[in-house]
């Protein structure tokens, strides 16, 4: 591709010399300096055009006749716009890099790298953002290995790309200090949402519309037993095991974050059965709102049902592959998730100390 503008020159000058003078393909040459200025620097760009005029030059001793100034000229005319077009393209091309580079960074704030296991846990996460150029999005998750057990946060800033990283950032960092000192989920829950609410009182959303997120909080005890679980306005995670796939929908509402002081702070724990070999999975609406090319969105349902008891990495493997051929690549929403699973005890090691490193990270 980058040899492109070259091979393009050659062609114009080999037909420009094979064929008859009244064809006049040397009047094509401009466009290979034009070609250039998409893909070349400034400077490669501007010797491409100089060649093209002294092969004009060239091919009208050859071919008296041929309106050689003319063509010329708009060779020189050309390769002036296509040297200060290339110069633009690279100016955008560095903005780009550093809008990434930032963009990097406020991945590495709001989801740090994570080990994938925690003892018996085995933890695997995905993350795909709507907004490509800035790869995040206002989908979030984070996991704390704590004396209550491993705690599983996952959740979604209303509004996508990077307006959403801050809110999403106080809301992961708030989880990272109260999921170490509260007790229960419900006050855990209460410090997110006092989060969310101080920062967006201190950032305020643009438009009418009230910024809020949904959240999905876990709690998996070390030594085994039934987890714990508080959904705030978040889809159901699914659970998959022999009996098939379960969607472990609340009993009752609790209120989404940011919104416990219009609607009361009332929340509400659910247990659940959770075996060593079962499957979880958690996931953002971003996964089952992907849509086909008719319209339809992901069946996320019933592909868990096809899906065999695997590793959390091959299940999000799985996963990745399907969404982005189930929508062809274009994603409406930022899509995260996060796959658990509890080894067999023939699997597990000895658990590391909450205060130890992770041996591993993603």
């Amino acid at each position: 591709m980058r040899l492109s503008p070259v091979v393009l020159t050659v062609v114009i000058a080999g037909l420009a010399y094979a064929t008859p003078p009244e064809l006049a393909f040397s009047r094509l040459l401009p466009a290979a300096p034009a070609l250039a200025a998409a893909m070349w620097p400034v400077l490669p760009t501007v010797l491409l055009g100089t060649a093209c005029l002294f092969l004009m030059i060239g091919l009208s001793v050859v071919f008296p006749g041929l309106g050689t100034w003319w063509t010329a000229g708009g060779i020189i005319a050309v390769t002036v716009a296509a040297a200060y077009g290339s110069h633009v393209r690279l100016q955008r091309e560095r903005t780009l890099f550093q809008v990434r580079l930032v963009a990097d960074a406020a991945q590495q704030v709001v989801l740090s790298p994570m080990p994938r296991r925690f003892g018996n846990v085995e933890i695997e996460s995905l993350y795909l953002a709507a907004a490509a150029e800035a790869r995040i999005g206002g989908d979030f998750y984070e996991v704390a290995d704590t004396r209550y057990g491993v705690r599983l946060l996952i959740g979604d800033v209303r509004g996508k790309g990077l307006p959403a990283v801050g809110a999403a950032a106080a809301i992961v960092n708030s989880f990272r200090e109260a999921a170490y000192g509260e007790a229960d989920l419900v006050s855990v829950a209460r410090r997110l949402d006092a989060s969310s609410a101080r920062y967006n009182a201190a950032f305020p959303p643009e438009g009418p519309m009230e910024r809020f997120a949904t959240a999905l909080l876990v709690e998996i005890p070390h030594r085994g037993g039934r987890l714990a679980i508080l959904n705030c306005g978040h889809p159901p995670p699914l659970l998959l095991n022999g009996g098939g796939v379960r969607a472990l929908d609340p009993t009752a509402p609790s209120p989404l974050l940011n919104l416990a002081e219009l609607i009361g702070d009332q929340y509400h724990i659910d247990t659940f059965d959770l075996v060593p070999g079962d499957l979880l999975l958690l996931y953002t609406d971003g996964v089952t709102e992907a849509r086909a090319r008719d319209g339809g969105f992901f069946p996320l349902a019933a592909w868990m049902r096809r899906q065999r008891p695997a590793p959390p990495h091959e299940l999000l493997a799985a996963l990745h592959r399907d969404l982005l051929r189930y929508s062809r690549g274009r994603l409406a929403d930022d899509i995260a998730a996060l796959a658990v699973r509890v080894r067999e005890p023939s699997e597990q090691q000895p658990r590391p100390s909450p205060k130890s490193p992770p041996p591993h990270s993603t």
